[in-house]
Formats: C-alpha cells, structure tokens, sequence
C-alpha cells in the first residue's frame, strides 16, 4: 500500500477544497493517485471536489491588443511571480507592446516573438534586462493571434482574465460575448470541441455515481448519458444561459441579434501552473532545529 503523506493530502484539499479526513480516505483508495483521487473525491461529493479548475497558481498579466479595424488581434500571457510586479508600469507596458507584436508581426510561437527586434535589441533582450530592473522572473508563456473578415471584440478581467473573440453582428454583441466568456468560462463553442479527455473524465464520474444507486442497468445508462449531456452544456458557449439574460442561451441570443461566433481564446493567468507555496514558520522552525 502506497504512503499517504500529509503533502499529499494538503495538495488534495487544496486542489479539492474538501474536508482533510475526506482526501486521506480518497488517496488511500487510489494507492496515492492524485487524479484518480480527486476522481473519487468528485464521485462522493460533487462539484464542490472541482474547485481546482478555476484556481489561479501563477502571477502575470494578460495582454490584448485589436488592430483599428478590428480586423487582428491577439491575447498573450506573461508570467512573473508576485502579484506587486504584474501591476508594475514597466511590465504592464512590455505586455501591452507583445500582444501588438503577436497581433501585427505574427510570430509563429513564443521563441519567434522572443527574436523579434524591440527597442534597439529583441523582445528577449527587452525581458532579460526588464529581470534585471525588476528583479523578478518574467517568462512570456502563450498567445493566440486572430485575423478575420468578420470583427473581434476583446474583454480583460483585473488584467488576470483576457477573452478575445471573433463574431459577427452589431458590436455591443461582441463586448457581451467577451464579457460572457470570462464570467463563465467554456472550453468550447459546441460539444465537437470539448476535450475528449474531459468527456471521459465525466462519464467514468457518472458511472460510479449511477453504480451506486442500484438501479436496472438501462436506467444506470440514461443517468449516465444524462450527466454527460448536462456536463456538455454547461461548459459549451452555446449552450449557456446567457449572462445578461438566463431566460436565453447564447445560441438563442445571437440568432435574435442577427449575429454570430466563429471562435473565441479565453486566457487565464497562471492556469494549470503549480505555484510553490513557502510555509515560513516551518522554514524557521527547520533551521532552528538544525542549529540545536
């Protein structure tokens, strides 16, 4: 039987929010797992084990930037690591500057963008020596550039969330549609584009929970196909209530508009970035101890 370390049930909670005797039983049973763990976690208590999806775990800002037109454009994040220096003015402005580069240079990937020529050197040497001045770690970790024949409207939430989006219709549309977006977060526009991988990770929850309720095998199979089909709307754009007016999906909204979506990139700074957290009293405590 694997050891179940208090690290690793701290990490379950905290990914989970769920009461620590709950996260010691759940790692017991998957012999120290910690998806397959949080699996269980979701089996047994719901969707208040999912809270980890919507963590943030990394400092940075989000950059946006749309042509004039409204023709191209581009979501980009930079990372450093305290919060103080993302609402630094000189961060904040080599973010800013990046996602007009993506938007108008059209870089094929961060590396590209890193050569690229900017104030008397590159976009790399701009960040080695904006480290220097700063004093922190800055690391330019993704961006998604757009062009279109239609239009992109743009939203960015505290600088932490940045939506952009290619539509079509009157432009208050596409405000409401970024702004939408980065209330409730879908992966996709449509069933087609939700991960596989998070389809199956549904089902198998469903699974176990509808196993457990005892009944017939084909009353088991709609429960499941159900849950699916809930999951898939809730996290499809389309689907959605929309925000402004939940008596309406986003779907029902656009086709009364007159309007349309074709794409959308939504960005959240630090997701799905660990982020090392320091307990300073055990720290001193420690080397307190390796002096005695």
């Amino acid at each position: 039987m694997a050891e179940i370390s208090a690290s690793m049930v701290k990490e379950l909670r905290e990914k989970t929010d769920a009461p620590m005797m709950e996260c010691k039983k759940a790692l017991t049973e998957a012999e120290g797992d910690l998806a397959r763990a949080e699996e269980i976690l979701r089996v047994k208590l719901g969707n208040k084990a999912s809270k980890a999806a919507a963590r943030v775990t990394a400092e940075g800002l989000i950059g946006l930037y749309i042509s004039p037109d409204a023709k191209q454009g581009a979501v980009i994040e930079v990372n450093c690591e305290t919060d103080f220096v993302a609402k630094n003015n000189d961060f904040v402005a080599y973010v800013n500057t990046l996602a007009e580069m993506v938007a108008t240079k059209n870089p094929a990937d961060v590396a590209a963008l890193s050569e690229l020529p900017l104030e008397g050197g590159t976009v790399e040497t701009v960040r080695t020596a904006l480290i220097g001045k700063i004093g922190e770690n800055i690391s330019i970790r993704r961006f998604e550039r757009m062009e279109t024949a239609n239009k992109l409207a743009s939203y960015v939430h505290g600088g932490k969330i940045g939506v952009l989006v290619d539509f079509s219709g009157a432009d208050g549309v596409g405000k409401d549609l970024a702004m939408h977006i980065a209330a409730t977060k879908p992966k996709a526009l449509n069933a087609d584009g939700v991960p596989a991988a998070d389809i199956a990770t549904e089902r198998s929850v469903a699974e176990q929970k509808a196993a457990e309720s005892g009944k017939p095998a084909d009353i088991v199979a709609k429960m499941v196909e159900g849950s699916v089909q809930k999951f898939l709307k809730e996290v499809t754009l389309l689907s959605q209530p929309f925000v402004k007016n939940d008596k309406q999906t986003v779907e029902q909204m656009l086709k009364a508009e007159n309007a349309g979506i074709a794409r959308f990139a939504l960005f959240i700074v630090g997701e799905g970035i660990e982020k090392k957290t320091t307990d300073f009293a055990a720290e001193v405590a420690a080397a307190a101890a390796g002096r005695a």
